[in-house]
């Protein structure tokens, strides 16, 4: 435990070496010494050696886009087998995808006629006609590792390792392109990140037929052979989400999904496009956004964006070089490795965060304001979401307290009208025997989130089996409930805010977010989300749930909230939250309270950010202990924010009362 809490700390990276603009390398890479970025040279020695001892030949270590470490011969070529699925395959895949070609959730014989028609008992099946791109990346389209391959399961089922299945998508994409791939990734991508012809070569294909409409065929399963420094510089590319100096090679949605976890039942549980993932947790030793293209023999290149690193280990090919680890655990042994790398980062980490995902490329870091400074209100309440009202108000929620009322009725569930500035407000309690709720702790319906909308206050609320929607169209004064309940998951729901009466809103759309769970008392791994036409709040038939991030960035949703899938992942530390708009720097806020025995008096919290309500989500700030209970809950109401987005008030249940705390966003370069 204490060895993945470091893990977990140090990849939370806060020094001003990672946030700096990107160095590229030109014809050579920089280099630098392991000290000036941070690094233990003596640990870095020692994965050397550890990469050597078992027969490796040569790799290098990069940080921050300058060479820290590098051994063998760097002219050497090594057969990088299988590697070559995640670092060419999944890169051609991405070419086609974001030139619009194909879709990954195409059918792909749409695309290929003739795929897998080779046997007869293939065909026998009817299944070939259900086999979907995605299916191809991920090694879920049912064949086995037979040459030719054997469709034995149905698409989709199942997760089988199978070389072939590969090497299809090869063909597929040659169809695509209309072209021998070997040129296409020269001229789309070699070319573009300085990898000379002299640094890598694609051999003939040695297992499928060597043509297909008139074109050379290659392989994915295989047939790269490269040097270390152009295998990193592939790396590197990946690292800096497809972009290379400039040059748009891959989109970032693409690079995203093609190095998250299938949730197909994939051959293994951590399996992506060709790559292998951490985003899961899988390995204590590696920070969760650590992610891996490997072959036989050991030959990898391994990137890490949370500590700005690539690293490549070249094996000979064979199982001569391969690492200790087992056969069947190939993350294993690239973990033995890279935790060599990892322990080699000397860095300070972020106020000792536990951060579940890569620093802000917007936002630095946040300055707060001194404890001392903090604005308290409303002694004994705690919970305080809030919303900026079509009159200039803030409407707010408490509970388990009497809000603004020092001897009131102590109330599960009040409502509170909030006027004025972040540090001089005035806020009065709004009764309404319609929305008031009694009861202690979960015996009690309390407030998640609030919305104002078109001139409506919408509620959500918690401990209500799992959580229910209330309205008013007066203000607060009355309040209707729905009949329906969220009875699966969202058990502490809240609104995505954006300015006074849902102001700048990105659509028509209201978007609902919580942890994956029933209770708002139990953690949870991951965060959900659901969206519905801000017209239809009312009816429970009439909202979408988040499954994922498409290949072009956008978002997809399904009808059954059975399927939803995870919007945030961090496992066992998925909580309370709140998310606000920040318009002026047009990212969203998102603060999620880590729990613990009671954050109201001692625990932490991070601040994440992101360019759309489903991500991707980078990290502003996190800790595991604040200088002050961060509270059950937290937000930056949109009404205390500056107009050019950089001063915001976290406003929270620290304390066990409404407190206000100042913040200044420190942003980078770009972003200003």
């Amino acid at each position: 435990m204490k060895r993945a809490l470091l893990i977990a700390m140090v990849s939370a990276i806060a020094s001003a070496s990672l946030q700096a603009e990107p160095v590229w390398p030109g014809r050579e890479w920089a280099r630098a010494a392991p000290e000036d970025r941070g690094m233990s040279p003596q640990r870095l020695d020692e994965a050397a050696a550890y990469a050597q001892r078992f027969g490796g030949g040569s790799g290098c270590v990069v940080r921050g886009g300058y060479l820290v470490k590098e051994w063998g011969d760097p002219t050497a070529l090594a057969d990088i087998k299988s590697c070559t699925k995640g670092a060419v395959g999944t890169t051609v895949l991405g070419l086609a995808v974001d030139a619009g070609l194909l879709k990954l959730d195409d059918l792909a014989t749409s695309h290929y006629p003739q795929m897998g028609r080779e046997r007869e008992d293939n065909i026998a099946t009817g299944w070939l006609g259900e086999i979907r791109l995605r299916h191809l990346a991920t090694m879920t389209a049912g064949f086995d590792d037979g040459r030719p391959p054997k469709l034995v399961y149905r698409p989709g089922t199942k997760g089988i390792y199978s070389n072939d299945t590969a090497n299809m998508l090869a063909e597929l994409l040659t169809l695509k392109f209309d072209e021998d791939l070997s040129p296409v990734f020269k001229r789309r991508v070699m070319d573009v990140i300085g990898a000379t012809p002299d640094e890598w070569k694609w051999r003939d294909n040695q297992y499928r037929p060597k043509q297909i409409d008139g074109h050379k065929t290659r392989e994915f399963a295989s047939g790269i052979t490269i040097t270390h420094r152009a295998l990193a510089r592939i790396g590197y590319l990946y690292l800096r989400n497809g972009q290379w100096d400039g040059h748009r090679v891959l989109s970032e949605a693409f690079v995203r999904e093609a190095t998250t976890p299938t949730d197909l039942p994939g051959p293994f549980p951590y399996y992506a496009f060709y790559w292998g993932s951490d985003r899961r947790g899988y390995y204590t030793h590696m920070p969760k956004d650590t992610f891996w293209a490997l072959g036989l023999g050991d030959s990898f290149v391994v990137v890490c964006p949370s500590l700005d690193i690539v690293a490549v280990r070249l094996g000979t090919g064979s199982t001569k070089s391969q690492l200790p680890g087992g056969n069947d655990d190939w993350g294993a042994r690239v973990e033995g490795f890279f935790r060599i790398v990892v322990d080699a980062v000397q860095d300070a980490p972020r106020e000792g965060a536990v951060a579940p995902y890569p620093p802000s490329p917007v936002i630095r870091s946040i300055e707060w304001a001194p404890a001392e400074t903090i604005v308290r209100r409303a002694k004994g309440s705690d919970n305080w979401p809030m919303t900026w009202g079509d009159d200039d108000a803030l409407y707010a929620a408490y509970g388990d307290g009497s809000g603004f009322a020092e001897r009131g009725e102590k109330l599960s569930l009040g409502l509170a009208r909030i006027t004025g500035g972040p540090s001089e407000f005035v806020g009065e309690n709004l009764r309404s025997p319609s929305a008031e709720q009694r009861g202690d702790g979960p015996r009690g319906r309390k407030a998640s989130g609030m919305l104002m909308v078109d001139g409506t206050l919408y509620l959500l609320a918690r401990n209500a089996g799992n959580a229910q929607v209330a309205w008013s169209t007066d203000r607060g004064a009355r309040w209707r409930w729905a009949d329906w309940k969220f009875a699966e998951s969202f058990g502490c729901p809240t609104f995505l805010n954006f300015g006074r009466n849902y102001e700048g809103a990105r659509d028509d759309f209201v978007y609902v977010y919580s942890h994956d769970a029933g209770s708002a008392y139990e953690a949870a791994d991951r965060m959900v989300l659901a969206r519905v036409r801000k017209d239809r709040v009312r009816e429970r038939d009439a909202f979408d749930y988040f499954v994922r991030v498409d290949h072009d960035g956008s978002a997809v949703w399904t009808k059954d909230v059975a399927k939803r899938g995870a919007v945030f992942s961090h496992p066992g530390k998925c909580y309370r939250s709140a998310v606000t708009y920040d318009l002026a720097l047009k990212r969203y806020l998102w603060c999620q309270i880590l729990p613990g025995k009671d954050p109201r008096f001692e625990g932490g919290f991070g601040v994440y950010d992101a360019p759309e309500p489903w991500g991707p989500w980078t990290t502003v700030y996190s800790t595991e202990h604040w200088d002050v209970g961060p509270g059950e809950t937290g937000s930056f109401p949109t009404k205390w924010m500056s107009p050019d987005g950089r001063t915001v008030h976290l406003v929270s249940s620290g304390n066990d009362c409404l407190s206000v705390r100042k913040a200044t966003l420190r942003v980078s370069d770009a972003a200003r």
